[in-house]
């Protein structure tokens, strides 16, 4: 089991999904938790089920907002950013303010986002990113996303190594996970998607927010792991493709 006693943790993402499931996790084992993300009325719900968390809405994508967030925090331990955005199309397809907007969303944003929150961050702290699986083994129609995940990644390998050995700094790549990510599609089509995926991945089902989670507490935990890009993917690096 991990240990938070007396660290305080920030993260951003922390109104569903992943993010609220990291800081259950770590409030579980001891953190005092900050959630931020752009909806209030999101993180004042998860803060529900988080002990003791406080709430700090920021847009990432937002200079002013973030700059007022980065003010408004305390001294930090940890500070994971699980935020995310998707945008799926062919090359030749995908409207460029789509591609921007992610890249905004996923990449921009925390890269301003953990840039603003150094000062805070105590000696021998971490910062944990997402990207995810299609950075490295892309699938039709996610040329766009593929490339942004492998920029989170490249800033995750650069970054250990300029601001070790004062923080530590990891990425955690989830595959397809159960959230509420893919609660704006029908329920039947997405029971679909998620009991295909889960056919052609070698554990045989898609992921939870707990175990995605996990992973995330784990690199935060360890003193020993920078650098790190954890796969959480039940396999995915090998899974069998379906022909076109």
């Amino acid at each position: 089991m991990t240990d938070f006693t007396n660290k305080t943790v920030a993260i951003v993402g922390g109104g569903s999904g992943i993010g609220k499931a990291v800081a259950m996790a770590a409030a579980r084992d001891g953190a005092k938790v900050i959630l931020s993300s752009r909806s209030r009325d999101k993180l004042e719900t998860s803060a529900r089920d988080v002990p003791g968390a406080e709430i700090a809405p920021v847009d990432m994508t937002d200079a002013a907002s973030v700059h007022a967030w980065q003010a408004a925090l305390p001294e930090l331990d940890h500070l994971v950013i699980s935020a995310s955005s998707a945008a799926h199309g062919r090359f030749a397809d995908l409207p460029d303010d789509a591609l921007r907007g992610m890249f905004d969303a996923k990449f921009f944003g925390p890269y301003a986002t953990a840039r603003a929150a150094l000062p805070k961050l105590r000696e021998g702290g971490s910062i944990t990113f997402f990207s995810g699986v299609l950075s490295r083994r892309p699938g039709l129609n996610c040329s766009g996303l593929g490339a942004v995940n492998g920029a989170v990644e490249c800033l995750t390998y650069a970054l250990a190594l300029e601001l070790g050995p004062r923080l530590r700094v990891n990425c955690i790549s989830p595959g397809m996970i159960r959230s509420d990510a893919y609660g704006g599609m029908p329920e039947a089509a997405r029971e679909e998607m998620y009991a295909a995926t889960g056919e052609s991945l070698p554990v045989g089902r898609v992921g939870t927010v707990e175990e995605a989670a996990e992973a995330a507490l784990f690199v935060m935990s360890n003193t020993y792991t920078t650098g790190l890009v954890l796969d959480v993917d039940g396999g995915h690096m090998i899974r069998q493709y379906a022909t076109r």
